[in-house]
């Protein structure tokens, strides 16, 4: 009997907390898959600040029990991104636009850094997708995409994130993006906006390939302030 090869393809692995990503239920749920899990729905806007964060329907949706979310609640509170009260019980923290431009002013010396290292260092692959990814950039700039356009902004950035090659300043970025990531994506809907960042991108593109470590620090860190900038125009939500 002649048996056939399975050819079927996996699919690619859905990012935690995304539409199509499952935890498997049971008691080897450990916490820090519950962490990513909530720590996903915020970054993605479907937990807002404010919202409560009610331990017996996170249990429900993940399977994790009690204590193992109570546990990643209590880790997700020194991260910032949770504030738990007595007799309230936790809730997506709110941010006041003081502590939005505390968080832009980090991101400023952390990207900036990650950029200069990326020239200084980076790899001729990593630096060549650079290229193609601003490609893409200046392709989508004025076709009115706005959302295709955020996407390549936030691949452009990770990126350089990552291939700066300096594991703490990429995990301390991640943890500085989650709670503004949705507000990252709200300026890209100005055309206005669009062109100036792209703007910053090809000449700090071009600082990075050149192996300008200077340039492209200092260009990234005026990038990132040009965005706390947009940031105040567009979300007046913030200030309080």
């Amino acid at each position: 009997m002649k048996v056939q090869a399975n050819t079927k393809k996996k699919s690619a692995t859905p990012r935690p907390g995304s539409p199509g990503h499952r935890i498997r239920r049971g008691p080897a749920v450990r916490t820090p898959a519950v962490i990513d899990w909530i720590r996903e729905k915020i970054r993605v806007g479907r937990l807002v600040p404010g919202q409560r964060l009610v331990e017996a329907d996170i249990t429900a949706a993940t399977g994790a029990s009690r204590s193992r979310v109570r546990e990643a609640l209590q880790r997700l509170e020194t991260e910032g991104l949770v504030e738990i009260e007595e007799f309230r019980g936790a809730s997506v923290k709110r941010y006041s636009w003081d502590e939005v431009r505390q968080i832009y002013l980090a991101r400023m010396a952390l990207e900036g850094l990650a950029a200069g290292e990326f020239a200084a260092a980076g790899a001729a692959a990593a630096k060549h997708r650079l290229v193609e990814i601003q490609e893409e950039l200046n392709q989508w700039e004025h076709t009115g995409n706005h959302e295709r356009f955020a996407r390549l902004n936030a691949a452009w950035h990770d990126l350089i994130i990552d291939s700066a090659g300096n594991e703490y300043v990429r995990q301390f970025l991640t943890r500085l993006t989650v709670p503004i990531y949705r507000f990252l994506f709200a300026t890209m809907y100005s055309t206005q906006r669009i062109d100036s960042a792209n703007a910053d991108h090809r000449r700090i593109t071009s600082a990075i390939v050149a192996g300008d470590a200077a340039s492209a620090e200092q260009e990234m860190r005026a990038h990132i302030r040009h965005g706390l900038e947009a940031l105040g125009e567009v979300d007046a939500g913030f200030h309080s």
